[in-house]
C-alpha cells in the first residue's frame, strides 16, 4: 500500500477514534466537567493546541492529481501525492534563493522574484516558502509527539503497574532495568539507539520512547503500590477476583488520571528533543528543529537571514507553550489534591 493511502487511513482511524472519545466524554458527567472546567482556565492554550492539531491533519491528508499550469507537461508532479497544506500554495511557489518576507526582489543580485510580495515569511536557500515549511513542520512535531507518547505510556503503565502490584522479583527487575536505563546519559542512548535503527521518523520515535518510558514507570509504581492496599481492592481479592481483573478494572482506571497529565507534559518534552537531535543533525527530515539547525549558518551572513529561524522557532516555542500550559491546567482539573487546594 502506498505511503500516501497509509497515511490517509491513518488520519480517518484519529478523526474516528476522536469523535468517539467526544461522546464517551459527553456521556460521563466527571470527565466532561473536567474538560470544560479546563476550557475555562486555559481557552487560548487549547484553542492554539487545536490550530496545530487541525494543520498536522491537513498536512497528513495527501492524494494525487493531474498538475495544471506550467508543471503539466513535469513528469513527477503526475506521480507526487501532494496535501491539502501544498494546495494551500501555488505548485511553483519557489524562487531561486532567499528572499526577505513580502519582499519583490532576490535577497542577494535583486533580481526580480517569480511572486513578489507573496511570501510572508520569505524564502530559505532553495527558494522555498518558510511559511509552507514551518505549516509542514506541524505534522513531524505531533507526529513525535503522539506516536512516542503511544509508545512510551503503554510500556511505563505495563512494567509500573506491574513492579507496583505484584512486588518482590518482579520489582526488583524493574528497578534493576530502570536503574539501569537511567545511569546512562540518555542523550548518548538516544543516538545510540537511532544509529542502529535508522533515521526514519517511526525509527526516531521508537528511539525516544525507549529513552522516556522510566520516569511514568516509577510514578505508576508508587500509585499501584499505593492502591493494591485499598479496602476495594482487599475486598476484590477476599471475593476471589482474579489478579489480572483487578488490575484492569481497580488500578488501571485510578491511574487515569495521571496518565492524561502525563501525555501532555512528555508530549512538549519529546518535541524539544526531536529539536535537539536536527540541531545534531540525526532528526527528522522537514521538522522544526532542521530548519532551526539550518539557520545556524545564516545567522553568520551579512546581511543576516534571521526569518527562517524566527519561523521555527516561533512555531516551536508557541506548540511547547500552549502544551505545557494545558498540562498545568489538566494537573490542576484532574488531580484530586490540587482541586481541593484550589477550592
Amino acid at each position: 500500500m502506498e505511503a500516501h493511502v497509509v497515511s490517509n487511513l491513518i488520519v480517518a482511524a484519529l478523526v474516528f477514534g476522536a469523535a468517539g472519545l467526544a461522546v464517551a466524554i459527553r456521556r460521563n458527567r466527571l470527565w466532561s466537567e473536567a474538560l470544560r472546567e479546563l476550557a475555562r482556565r486555559r481557552p487560548i492554550a487549547l484553542a492554539v493546541v487545536a490550530l496545530f492539531v487541525v494543520v498536522a491533519l491537513l498536512e497528513s491528508v495527501r492524494w494525487r492529481s493531474e498538475p495544471e499550469g506550467p508543471e503539466a507537461g513535469d513528469t513527477v508532479s503526475r506521480f507526487e501525492a501532494r496535501s491539502v497544506v501544498d494546495r494551500m500554495f501555488p505548485h511553483d511557489f519557489r524562487e531561486k534563493s532567499y528572499s526577505a518576507p513580502l519582499a519583490e526582489v532576490e535577497f542577494y543580485g535583486g533580481a526580480p522574484l517569480a511572486h513578489p510580495r507573496s511570501h510572508l515569511l520569505g524564502t530559505d536557500i532553495l527558494g522555498r516558502d518558510v511559511l509552507h515549511q514551518t505549516l509542514k513542520g506541524a505534522r513531524v512535531a505531533l507526529l513525535v509527539g503522539g506516536l512516542t507518547s503511544l509508545i512510551v505510556i503503554p510500556l511505563a503503565l505495563f512494567f509500573g503497574v506491574t513492579a507496583g502490584y505484584f512486588g518482590r522479583r518482579i520489582d526488583d527487575a524493574f528497578f534493576l532495568v530502570s536503574s539501569t536505563l537511567m545511569a546512562i546519559p540518555g542523550l548518548l542512548l538516544l543516538i545510540a539507539i537511532i544509529m542502529a535503527l535508522g533515521r526514519g521518523p517511526v525509527q526516531v520515535c521508537v528511539a525516544l520512547g525507549i529513552t522516556s518510558w522510566v520516569g511514568f514507570a516509577r510514578v505508576a509504581r508508587g500509585e499501584s503500590l499505593k492502591i493494591r492496599e485499598l479496602d476495594y481492592v482487599q475486598a476484590a481479592r477476599a471475593l476471589g477476583v482474579s489478579e489480572p481483573r483487578i488490575i484492569v478494572r481497580h488500578v488501571i482506571p485510578n491511574l487515569m488520571h495521571l496518565v492524561i497529565i502525563t501525555f501532555v507534559l512528555l508530549f512538549s518534552g519529546l518535541v524539544l528533543s526531536e529539536a535537539t537531535l536536527s540541531w545534531l543533525g540525526i532528526g527528522i527530515d522537514g521538522s522544526w528543529g532542521q530548519m532551526i539547525d539550518q539557520a545556524r549558518d545564516e545567522l553568520s551572513r551579512d546581511p543576516i537571514v534571521w526569518w527562517n529561524l524566527v519561523a521555527a522557532s516561533s512555531a516551536l516555542f508557541s506548540l511547547v507553550l500552549a502544551v505545557n500550559l494545558v498540562g498545568d491546567a489538566a494537573r490542576d482539573v484532574l488531580d484530586p489534591r490540587t482541586m481541593k487546594e484550589h477550592r
